[in-house]
């Protein structure tokens, strides 16, 4: 390899990589998350994060049951903003924000009941439950910050 060239891919190599972001997640109380979830989510979403039976069909006042929040369901599908802004404005505040007329959000916000903290420590604890390749898939739908 010449000199020029050894240059230029130790120069290559010294540039960033993209990074797997996961930003508002990373460095989060995951226990204290899990607890939060116990208390506040757990009701609806299940213990082991397995959701409620059926909950891809509207139930008869059109409401869809509580998705699960590990691997089988659509959660990491959505970025840490959305996922942020979904669990504390509730729900049906994002079905009328994307004008969606015939979908019924069961999801309360929690705006008033937990602290922004509280919420990145219970979304923290959702996404260290997840297998290593969906968090990859995850961390793939959250833009780095600069």
């Amino acid at each position: 390899m010449g000199r020029g060239r050894l240059m230029r891919v130790l120069a290559l190599s010294l540039l960033p990589l993209p990074a797997l972001a996961g930003h508002e997640l990373d460095g989060r109380d995951i226990a204290a998350g899990q607890a939060i979830h116990a208390e506040k989510c757990a009701t609806c979403h299940g213990a082991k994060l397995q959701g409620q039976p059926d909950w891809q069909t509207p139930d008869d006042q059109g409401i869809y049951p509580a998705p699960p929040h590990d691997e089988t369901g659509h959660t990491w599908h959505h970025s840490n903003a959305d996922l942020f802004d979904y669990t504390k404005r509730g729900g049906q505040a994002i079905v009328a924000d994307l004008g969606l007329k015939n979908f019924t959000s069961g999801m309360p916000g929690f705006g008033d009941t937990l602290t922004d903290e509280e919420i990145w420590q219970v979304l923290a604890y959702i996404r260290a439950t997840w297998p290593d390749r969906i968090r990859e898939i995850h961390a793939s739908r959250n833009p780095p910050h600069d």
